[in-house]
């Protein structure tokens, strides 16, 4: 019960439309069924699988809104829901940023949904936590991973004539393994819309080998470095993620009101300026077969292919309705993905390159430090390496960072080639006068 078919979605909406006594009715419908499996120390601590729905409703009166959620299905509840929203519009004040519902809308054709991920079990998962655990008690070495694999659907109409459905999958694993000792640390994350390109094995043989690589890590002084940044770096996850973090601060609102790094003193955005160097080129695509994505954003617009950055300008930045329409622009939705174009080099062709500089498999615990100028701080965890003339020489110590992905993406040496991370497509990096301020005992 919890994936419903585009039709079986359809009708229940429908019927809840019919019960509106509101000026609009407004629906979104929403459910899916999520698994996942956690190690540690080599064998399994949990594991379940849980299925939940959801409706909500929210009815309008004017510029008077009140919305009510439900997760039960039959006929009486839907009419008491419509009833709850619709006695709470009456209730509520006048919201002065209120915008009219959408009508129907033509949405892009996507592909974000795979058979082999809906139709996993306990059984497969099992199967891929072995493939992690098993070469690694075979070198006493210890692993500690999670994977989480999900399949929604979510659609949304309203008494304008709207009307969606999307459907989707994912899944998303990572591993960190020790040493016996607990001086080396190895990292590797993955995720996938399909199950069938995932391998956890091969995932986990990256995550051994930085492990056994890194014990009797050297420090060295903090100062600037070249460093090469790997992709699980630079956007593995929203917490630890300084593309994400660049990315998801392009809206315009916050550009217009002084508040993001696209703000320009005295007033107005640096939209159109360049910005970063010119191999940048960043943008959201739904319908890359890499990272596919839903059709359509929350509140019903159409998502889109946008070009953000391109060689290094400002070209767009995502919009609400509202600010939109206030400006007299284009209600640019924010993309679900973004893709980052890169080079034709491999991580390995990168550190040959290298005369003397730093590998950074990735960061943890980033935390915001200016946000006009995008300054963060964090730490690097799990493999830190010290190249010189083309080699990985040895391991060091952990560092901590101060650095804005502003500068970061001003001083390129090079791009690698572009890999899924944490939904999106990101190349490995070479960055020149990377910021490190301190040391860290972590491993």
């Amino acid at each position: 019960m919890a994936i419903l078919t585009e039709a079986e979605a359809k009708r229940i909406i429908d019927k809840v439309l019919s019960f509106s006594k509101a000026d609009d009715l407004s629906v979104s419908l929403s459910g899916g069924r999520r698994g996942n499996i956690r190690y540690a120390r080599n064998a399994v601590s949990t594991s379940g699988e849980s299925e939940n729905i959801s409706l909500g409703v929210t009815a309008s009166f004017g510029k008077k809104t009140g919305t009510a959620t439900i997760n039960e299905l039959d006929d009486a509840s839907l009419e008491k829901t419509v009833r709850r929203a619709e006695e709470v519009a009456r209730l509520a004040p006048e919201n002065p940023e209120y915008m009219p519902l959408l009508g129907p809308q033509t949405y892009l054709k996507t592909d974000p949904y795979a058979k082999s991920t809906a139709n996993m079990d306990p059984d497969y998962r099992a199967k891929a936590t072995f493939d992690s655990v098993d070469p690694c008690r075979k070198k006493n070495l210890t692993a500690a991973g999670y994977m989480e694999d999900s399949t929604r659907f979510n659609a949304i109409g309203n008494t304008k004539g709207l009307s969606a459905y999307n459907r989707e999958t994912s899944v998303e694993f990572s591993v960190t393994v020790r040493t016996a000792d607990g001086t080396g640390s190895g990292y590797a994350t993955r995720d996938v819309t399909d199950v069938s390109k995932l391998n956890t094995r091969e995932a986990t043989e990256i995550a051994m080998q930085k492990a056994m690589a890194s014990t009797n890590a050297r420090a060295l002084e903090p100062g600037k470095y070249t460093v090469i940044l790997e992709p699980a770096a630079l956007v593995a996850n929203v917490d630890a993620s300084l593309l994400n973090a660049m990315v998801r601060s392009m809206d315009a609102r916050s550009a217009d009101e002084g508040r993001s790094f696209l703000s320009k003193k005295g007033g107005g955005t640096r939209l159109g300026e360049k910005l970063f160097d010119e191999r940048v080129t960043i943008y959201s695509d739904p319908t890359n077969l890499d990272v596919p994505n839903g059709a359509f954003s929350g509140d019903g617009r159409p998502q889109e292919k946008v070009t953000w950055i391109e060689k290094g300008v400002v070209k767009n930045m995502p919009y609400s309705r509202y600010w939109a329409e206030k400006k007299g622009v284009h209600a640019t939705p924010g993309g679900g993905n973004f893709i980052m174009e890169g080079g034709t080099q491999s991580l390995a062709d990168m550190i040959r390159s290298t005369e003397k500089g730093i590998l950074v498999t990735r960061f943890w615990y980033i935390r915001p430090v200016d946000p006009q100028t995008l300054l963060y701080t964090g730490l690097t965890r799990d493999g830190t390496f010290y190249i010189e003339n083309g080699q990985i020489k040895f391991p060091v110590k952990n560092f901590r960072f101060n650095e804005s992905p502003i500068i970061m993406l001003n001083n390129l040496e090079a791009l690698g080639k572009p890999v899924r991370m944490g939904g999106n497509l990101v190349p490995p990096m070479k960055i020149r006068d990377f910021t490190f301020t301190s040391l860290s005992d972590a491993v």
